[in-house]
């Protein structure tokens, strides 16, 4: 993506923190130059000395997984919040619109795993993930033919990252004025994705950025 210098990150704990907070990603492939995209939970998981594997499951009758044989790269977008940004806000009276938000691409070459012990530990680490927080987690108890017969209906995959990319657009080409700006009227907003950009930028400690 377009990755102009102030709004790049390169620490692997923050792009890790947004493809955990932001698991729900597109999954884009390319087949005779054609483009396909699944949208999915994916999973991040951290190995030492790299940037990490992704993993996940799509329906067998997805036929994007039969693109993943072809040993090509593939990319998985993670967008964060975003919100967009008025020039009324500036200190600096000559200004355009735009738009803050978060975004991570993760790139790798997929593979095919259809293992069902494989899957059912995926399957058990998807629903602890998303059910842990909730007041009555789901028991993820189901009946043994149901669950084989699930299992048979969805292929995972895994993706090494070989490269990744992170952006964080938050005003750091604005001035600390405009910055505080930004971030008041965000806050103030009733819009969940502009009081999290606002949140972020804090987080971020892109007010004291010069």
């Amino acid at each position: 993506m377009y990755l102009p210098k102030s709004f790049e990150v390169t620490d692997p704990d923050k792009l890790a923190e947004v493809m955990h907070c932001f698991s729900f990603a597109t999954l884009i492939t390319t087949t005779e130059r054609v483009p396909f995209a699944t949208h999915l939970p994916v999973l991040h998981r951290c190995q030492p000395g790299t940037a990490g594997v992704l993993v996940g499951h799509v329906a067998r009758a997805n036929p994007q997984w039969q693109q993943f044989t072809n040993q090509t790269e593939s990319l998985a977008i993670f967008s964060g919040p975003h919100a967009y940004v008025s020039p009324s806000w500036y200190a600096t009276e000559l200004a355009v619109p735009t738009w803050n938000y978060i975004a991570v691409h993760a790139y790798g070459v997929p593979r095919v795993i259809e293992d069902e012990a494989w899957l059912e530990v995926l399957l058990d680490e998807m629903v602890q993930r998303y059910e842990s927080n909730r007041p009555q987690p789901w028991p993820n108890q189901l009946p043994d033919d149901f669950r084989r017969n699930l299992l048979k209906s969805i292929v995972g995959f895994e993706m090494p990252i070989s490269r990744i990319e992170g952006k964080f657009k938050l005003s750091q080409n604005r001035s600390e004025q405009d910055r505080t700006n930004v971030v008041r009227e965000l806050s103030s907003s009733t819009n969940p994705n502009a009081q999290a950009v606002a949140d972020w930028m804090r987080t971020e400690k892109i007010l004291h950025r010069t």
